[in-house]
């Protein structure tokens, strides 16, 4: 579940509705339903991941398929909220308002943006309406603000 909010920057309740068709492994994307879409029609968005999370989902996904339900997560929202806080507390994120599942979201975004992803990619990929709620992860802070700085006085 972590692996999947952090690759896909998917929220909780976004992953525990992918299915075993949701996953492209060959392709290498997992399509994910945008289910804060407010309209009638059903939208997907497909966000490539690394190639051994898909792997590692191909098995699931396996077992998906031969299994009685078709949902990758038989957990309920709070559950999984949860778990991840758990893996969270044992990865040693020190406590507070930024360690939460959300932030797996925000790390996907903030990553995206760091490794020159177009912004308008990381909008479509975290499926968001507005390109002024993708730019907010414009904003560099602490080192690379200061090395942004650098580079600047140093030309």
């Amino acid at each position: 579940m972590c692996l999947t909010l952090a690759y896909t920057g998917c929220r909780i309740s976004e992953a525990l509705a992918l299915t075993a068709g949701s996953i492209e492994r060959d392709a290498g994307f997992v399509a994910i339903r945008s289910l804060k879409k407010r309209a009638d029609a059903v939208v997907f968005r497909e966000v490539p991941v690394p190639q051994p999370s898909s792997s590692a989902r191909s098995a699931k996904c396996t077992a998906l398929k031969t299994g009685a339900r078709d949902s990758g997560w038989p957990l309920s929202h709070g559950r999984a909220w949860q778990l991840v806080k758990g893996i969270i507390r044992q990865a040693g994120i020190a406590a507070g308002p930024h360690a939460t599942p959300r932030d797996l979201r925000h790390s996907f975004g903030l990553h995206a943006i760091r490794s020159g992803v177009p912004l308008d990619l990381v909008q479509r990929w975290l499926g968001h309406a507005s390109m002024h709620t993708t730019a907010i992860y414009l904003q560099a802070i602490g080192d690379e603000e200061r090395e942004i700085a650098a580079r600047m006085w140093s030309s």
